[in-house]
């Protein structure tokens, strides 16, 4: 098709105000399919929209239609450097890389796909997108020392190639399944004794997959419902106003983190369910001063440093992993979690290769002792019977008129994010080292204690 004789015959033309060499129309490409490839019309439109969609010759104006519109649109073969045929990877860097320049060049003003892709790039690269925006910046300042009519060329193949490679969402691309089919149509299905075997398996799956229905679903919903109305604060008036209303910030402050005594509804939602207890900070807190007191503080321990592990930094992987095992699994540890042999080998084990979830089977077994057994010891334990003696009943609110115009315009700001975050770290920092075990025989060298 780009033999200069017998190929699709091209022509400079104007594009705004910048002559571009060897455009192509639609409709001489589709004559030049129908004549030397005798095929009929609907098969040349087919086959053709097909070299658009892979990315073989591109649209100049509607970029994002890769199909081959039969009239006088205007379309360019793509050089070879960007045939699908080469199978370079499309890695994300290259693509930041062209989206930082397109931002340099355009001056931020890029369409609503490219700039999300930006923004994730920047989020995700960024411990090297000062590398990405420096290779940019020089392919910009390459780019300005051609001529314009190479340099509109070199835009418009770059822009097709990523439109193919990064299609808009929503928008179908012929690259989803590749050049080289998988699966042939036309052949027959052979059944292998393992594609029966798994068949098998699935349907049996299938067949044991409980089925609920609508009505026990709905009994389910109107039971949580009815159990945790009053702990909703738009369901139920909180107490002792409503912050939202009369701008008076006692219900965020009873209810802080760090509050000392709570009241008496926190109290009760504890007792509705483990996950309750442990999902609000103070309950966590009392819950692990009743594990103190039984010697069993240790599974509390391993709990929180594993849920530190799965969401915290990557880089930190290794260290918390060897920490942990040093800490809880490791023979005569100083604070050895009591788990079953199996589940303990496949932990060791998996931790010679440390990923986030490589200690989601202990947790497990940890979660649920202390949700079968221990839970319900604290709930019978002195430690919460006393916490429900001292928990406080706020008296609720009835604020006047004037009262509420004074509210409005003495608004607390309330605690920034920040400080809260500086907080959290703080307490983080200090439970891990009173987590630690201790070394007397350094405490005695630092000290000088006398033996006697």
């Amino acid at each position: 098709m780009q033999e200069p004789k017998s190929g699709v015959k091209g022509a400079d033309q104007k594009l705004n105000i910048t002559t571009i060499p060897h455009i192509i129309t639609g409709q001489d490409i589709l004559a030049w399919i129908v004549t030397k490839m005798k095929v009929s019309t609907e098969e040349a439109q087919a086959f053709g929209t097909m070299l658009v969609a892979f990315g073989y010759i591109y649209p100049l104006q509607n970029h994002k239609k890769l199909v081959l519109v039969p009239d006088s649109t205007q379309y360019r073969f793509q050089t070879p450097y960007f045939w699908p045929a080469q199978k370079w990877p499309a890695e994300d860097t290259d693509y930041a890389i062209y989206l930082a320049k397109r931002n340099i060049r355009k001056k931020g003003m890029l369409e609503p796909y490219e700039q999300q892709h930006y923004n994730n790039f920047h989020k995700w690269m960024n411990y090297k997108w000062d590398f990405i925006v420096m290779q940019a910046t020089e392919q910009y300042k390459a780019s300005k020392e051609r001529k314009k009519p190479d340099r509109v060329v070199l835009d418009c193949q770059e822009r097709a190639y990523w439109i193919v490679q990064r299609p808009p969402r929503r928008t179908h691309s012929a690259m989803d399944t590749g050049l080289d089919r998988l699966i042939d149509p036309n052949a027959e299905e052979i059944l292998t004794f393992d594609v029966v075997r798994r068949t098998n398996i699935f349907l049996t799956q299938a067949l044991m997959r409980s089925a609920v229905k609508s009505s026990v679903s709905l009994t389910a919903f109107v039971k949580y419902v009815t159990t945790h109305h009053v702990h909703d604060p738009f369901l139920t008036s909180p107490v002792p106003s409503n912050p939202w209303i009369t701008d008076s910030d006692d219900f965020w402050q009873l209810n802080s983190r760090n509050v000392e005594i709570p009241t008496k509804l926190s109290v009760d939602r504890w007792a509705l369910s483990f996950w309750e207890l442990i999902s609000d900070p103070r309950g966590r807190a009392d819950f692990k001063l009743f594990l103190k007191k039984e010697h069993s503080g240790e599974n509390m321990a391993f709990y929180e440093a594993a849920e530190e592990m799965r969401w915290g930094a990557a880089t930190a992987i290794p260290e918390k992993s060897q920490f942990i095992f040093n800490t809880f699994l490791k023979p005569g540890a100083p604070r050895w979690i009591n788990i079953d042999g199996r589940t303990m080998g496949l932990t060791v084990k998996g931790l010679d290769c440390p990923h986030r979830y490589v200690l989601d089977a202990a947790q497990t077994h940890i979660f649920l002792l202390m949700k079968k057994d221990t839970f319900y010891r604290y709930l019978k334990s002195p430690v919460y019977k006393d916490m429900q003696k001292r928990a406080l009943v706020p008296a609720p609110h009835n604020f006047t008129d004037v009262q509420l115009e004074a509210n409005a315009k003495n608004r607390n700001p309330g605690v920034s994010p920040i400080i809260q975050w500086q907080q959290q770290e703080t307490e983080k920092a200090a439970a891990a080292a009173a987590a630690r075990p201790i070394d007397v025989k350094a405490m005695l060298a630092t000290n000088k204690l006398d033996r006697k």
